[in-house]
């Protein structure tokens, strides 16, 4: 089977490219490298283009012929989408139109989106499930929204046109042979911060509120390693090949980890106490939010493998420790 895969040089992009040619699928990946790396495609042929290059995406689809495509080429900072809310329409709205009108022009009819939580806003149960209503409070989790509600119509006019749409929690960790990981240029997410401040390029770590309806009072968010979205990711795959039908999974474990707990067990991970500042609220963030992964591991007999924080800080410890010395 081939596999075409947007984005398959990002961080979470790249684990499934990896993931997808070790289980024996043929990858052919397509990014812009506007926020990918060619040292993290392990496999297959690497494809620098943009989604807005419709006649070159075309030429690439019709040359390779993929069975299914994997969609991850996205902005996804979500402060940024909200001082740049054209910039995310633009590309993960708009560009994914162009790859879906490609698509059919090339009469391929299966694909693998990677969505997020973000579409869910601020729930209103916890833990939420796939049929929480969608109410994004961000120009980040509304182009997603966007994008899954494309699709659904796309399947509705055509149901031939089959999608998996998974919406991810709070990725973390790192392959466990240190060969690819996380390496935004200005991460914001709390696991790669707060290394970063043990390892001294922060001065500091800040906690946004202290006074939240939790037993700590910080927020408490649902982390998954990479290697088990990766796995995700193929069993969705092999799902959508065996004639499944549209369907759309949360990726979570089910359980969280408030702030505190993270910044307490990146600190005895690394064996550093780092300088943590308290301050306020962050505006729209909700102050639980975990999956329900019920649907994930009865429609796709998922069973992930590393559901361990203390494993999670320590993949992404190794690899913040190797990769700038690697490639920088």
């Amino acid at each position: 089977m081939k596999i075409l895969i947007t984005g398959g040089a990002g961080y979470i992009g790249s684990h499934v490219v990896k993931a997808l040619a070790e289980a024996g699928y043929e990858v052919l990946i397509y990014d812009n490298l506007s926020t990918g790396n060619k040292w993290s495609v392990l496999y297959g042929e690497l494809i620098v283009a943009d989604l807005s290059d419709k006649e070159t995406l075309k030429k690439t689809i019709v040359k390779f012929k993929p069975d299914a495509i994997m969609h991850f080429a996205a902005s996804i900072v979500v402060p940024e989408s909200v001082r740049l809310p054209l910039k995310y329409y633009r590309n993960n709205t708009i560009n994914t139109l162009n790859l879906l009108d490609v698509m059919l022009q090339c009469e391929v009819k299966k694909l693998i989106f990677s969505s997020t939580a973000a579409v869910y806003g601020m729930p209103e149960a916890i833990p939420v499930d796939e049929n929480a209503p969608m109410n994004p409070i961000n120009p980040y989790g509304a182009s997603k929204m966007m994008t899954e509600m494309i699709l659904r119509d796309m399947h509705l006019a055509d149901n031939d046109f089959n999608y998996v749409s998974l919406r991810y929690f709070n990725v973390a960790g790192a392959d466990k042979d240190c060969r690819i990981g996380q390496a935004y240029k200005e991460s914001t997410h709390l696991i790669t911060r707060a290394l970063k401040t043990a390892k001294g390029q922060f001065e500091k770590l800040q906690i946004f509120g202290t006074d939240y309806p939790t037993p700590d009072g910080t927020c408490i968010r649902d982390y998954i390693h990479v290697d088990d979205i990766a796995d995700a990711h193929i069993l969705a795959l092999k799902y959508l090949l065996d004639k499944g039908k549209s369907e759309v999974f949360n990726c979570g474990y089910g359980h969280g980890y408030s702030v505190r707990e993270v910044v307490d067990t990146s600190k005895k991970v690394t064996g550093i106490d780092f300088k943590v500042e308290e301050t306020g609220r962050r505006e729209g963030d909700p102050p639980i939010l975990i999956a329900d992964n019920t649907k994930i591991k009865q429609g796709l007999n998922w069973e992930p493998k590393y559901d361990d924080l203390e494993y999670i800080i320590k993949t992404a410890w190794k690899w913040e420790n190797s990769y700038p010395e690697k490639y920088s």
